[in-house]
């Protein structure tokens, strides 16, 4: 397990926690549990309760939809927070396509983050378009 200390300097790294101050870092990185999924454990199950947001540290998942794949994920991507977000079942299983690696924030805490990080709240914005718009791609 990493130290909240290398916690810190390694989602300073990822896209989503790039506008933040170190002090707002070590404020988020206190509130994630890390958690480790071996290679081919399904971390997500489509149409089951999600109920936490993850922060792929190391390893990669595979996103499948209705039995196939349509997306990996990989170190600095995230996923779990549009079940958490509308309430809903998630709409994907992704599974460790590696050991994966993750940062986990229980449901209940995310919308607190996100109103106290305007500037990691936008970057999920951000990231929710360019997957829409990829998803838009994908039925082309």
């Amino acid at each position: 397990m990493a130290s909240r200390d290398e916690i810190v300097d390694q989602i300073a790294s990822f896209a989503l926690f790039a506008d933040l101050t170190t002090p707002q870092l070590e404020r988020i990185a206190h509130m994630f549990e890390e958690e480790v999924h071996p290679e081919g454990e399904r971390v997500l199950r489509q149409g089951l309760s999600g109920s936490a947001f993850h922060v792929i540290l190391d390893g990669e998942a595979a996103v499948i939809i209705d039995g196939n794949q349509r997306a990996t994920l990989s170190r600095g991507d995230f996923f779990g927070e549009i079940s958490i977000l509308l309430g809903e079942a998630p709409g994907a299983d992704i599974v460790a396509s590696r050991e994966l690696r993750t940062l986990v924030l229980a449901g209940p805490q995310v919308r607190a983050v996100l109103l106290d990080n305007p500037p990691l709240m936008y970057r999920m914005l951000q990231a929710q378009a360019r997957r829409l718009r990829n998803a838009n791609r994908w039925r082309s």
